[in-house]
């Protein structure tokens, strides 16, 4: 027992932490120096409500990083909601967030700062009301993928902007084809066939597309040249088979496996 209570008294003797202090409601005024050296613990001793606090000088702290300024106008009364949103507003993700939780957030003023992210500028649009749809858009479509979505996601979207911009990666023309109505097949497959493989995928599962076009650029690869002659009606296997056999495992295949599959489907060789 007497160890016991000499481990306690020693314990009393090492340093507290500011984290330490804060999560067993330990802080004081005393703290506040400390707390205004870092932007989190600013915004956590602001968060505890010491009497005698700097509020203004903590706010100013804790807004030195964008999502502390965030924390603070969500989470701590009094804040300066224009002033936090300035400094949140520096990260485009933060920017998003301020927008859709905070109120009296100016939504102009925040889709412009999260609109230097694509994925960004789809969420912002996606979730927050009263956003601009064609100045998001605009952002979003910067990158393919997003181009995608917002096509896909968005009411309102201006579909031949969206497909323009997705339509640089074949796999997203290919998908863009597939899933967007109102998507223009020839468009999205003159793309999609910069790949061999989606040009494959293209002629195997969109319908209108001109397989004979797709088949072109499918067999570029002996893998894809193959496949196009097992799984797409209409295919040229002589044509196929050509450019198969490029490869001894791909024309091994194809002499295996292929007269069964034109004989069951009964197409020319």
């Amino acid at each position: 027992m007497g160890v016991l209570n000499k481990l306690i008294e020693d314990s009393k003797l090492i340093p507290q932490t500011f984290l330490y202090k804060f999560n067993n409601n330990l802080l004081t005024i005393e703290d506040q120096k400390e707390a205004l050296t870092n932007p989190r613990w600013a915004y956590c001793f602001a968060s505890a409500k010491i009497p005698g606090s700097d509020f203004k000088a903590l706010q100013a702290k804790a807004c030195e990083d964008s999502w502390c300024a965030y924390l603070f106008a969500k989470y701590i009364p009094g804040a300066d909601i224009q002033y936090c949103q300035e400094y949140a507003c520096k990260e485009p993700k933060w920017a998003y967030y301020f927008a859709r939780y905070i109120s009296g957030a100016d939504i102009k003023y925040c889709q412009e700062y999260a609109c230097k992210e694509p994925k960004w500028a789809y969420y912002f649009v996606r979730d927050i009301s009263g956003a601009d749809i064609k100045y998001c858009q605009e952002y979003a479509c910067k990158e393919p993928d997003w181009a995608y979505m917002f096509a896909r996601d968005i009411v309102g979207a201006d579909i031949e902007y969206c497909q323009e911009h997705a339509c640089k990666d074949p796999n997203l023309a290919y998908s863009f084809a597939l899933h967007i109505p109102g998507a223009d097949i020839k468009y999205c497959q003159e793309h999609a066939c910069k790949d061999s493989y989606c040009a494959y995928m293209f002629a195997r599962d969109i319908p209108g597309a001109n397989v004979k076009y797709c088949q072109e650029h499918a067999c570029k690869e002996p893998k894809w040249a193959f496949c196009f002659a097992r799984d797409v009606p209409g295919a040229n296997v002589k044509y196929c088979q050509e450019y198969a056999c490029k490869e001894p495992n791909w024309a091994y295949m194809f002499a295996k496996y292929i007269p069964r599959f034109v004989k069951e489907q009964r197409w020319e060789f």
